[in-house]
C-alpha cells in the first residue's frame, strides 16, 4: 500500500507531504497505481523545486518508495496551488482503486 500524508499547520497552511510504500497492485514494472502515484509525486517535488523554487527539505529512499518534503517557510500561493493539484490527482486514484492500494490522510503538524 502507498500511504500519502499531507501535512498542514494549525492555521491550515501546507507544511509538506510524505509519500511512502508501494501500491502492490501488480508486479514491479507492471504496477499502474504505483506508477501514477510516483509520477504525480515526483512531478510535484520537481515543480516545487524548479518552477517555484520553494525552500524545502527533501528526503528520498527509492527502496522504500519514500519521498518526504517539508517546507522550511510558509509556502507561496503557487506552491499551494501545486499541492491542491497533487491532492486532486491522488484523490482520483484513491477513488478509483480504493483503500486497498492507496491511503490518503491529512496530518496537523
Amino acid at each position: 500500500m502507498t500511504k500519502i500524508t499531507i501535512k498542514k499547520t494549525k492555521n491550515g497552511d501546507y507544511a509538506g507531504f510524505t509519500c511512502e510504500g508501494h501500491a502492490g497492485f501488480a508486479d514491479k514494472g507492471e504496477d499502474i497505481i504505483c506508477a501514477a502515484i510516483s509520477i504525480l509525486t515526483i512531478n510535484l517535488e520537481n515543480s516545487l523545486a524548479l518552477l517555484v523554487k520553494e525552500p524545502m527539505e527533501v528526503v528520498e529512499n527509492e527502496e522504500n518508495g519514500l519521498i518526504s518534503v517539508d517546507f522550511t517557510k510558509s509556502p507561496s500561493e503557487k506552491s499551494k496551488l501545486l499541492m491542491e493539484s497533487y491532492i486532486l490527482g491522488i484523490s482520483e486514484i484513491f477513488n478509483k482503486y480504493g483503500k486497498r492500494y492507496v491511503q490518503l490522510e491529512f496530518e496537523e503538524v
